[in-house]
């Protein structure tokens, strides 16, 4: 099974659709994402069914 998104792809919480997220990696169906505006801030792990794409304006 092919992952939906690629590390570094911008997405979006389904749970926080106004946080933007990096991608950084994708381990055992577990993506690791970074916040966008504050990569300081620790990692956070999402399933892929609780992202959703960034629409561009």
């Amino acid at each position: 099974m092919e992952n939906k998104f690629k590390a570094g792809d911008v997405v979006r919480a389904k749970e926080n659709p106004s946080l933007n997220l990096v991608v950084r990696r994708y381990i055992d169906r577990i993506y690791y994402c970074k916040v966008q505006s504050d990569p300081t801030h620790k990692d956070l792990a999402y399933f892929e069914r609780e992202l959703m794409n960034v629409i561009p304006k």
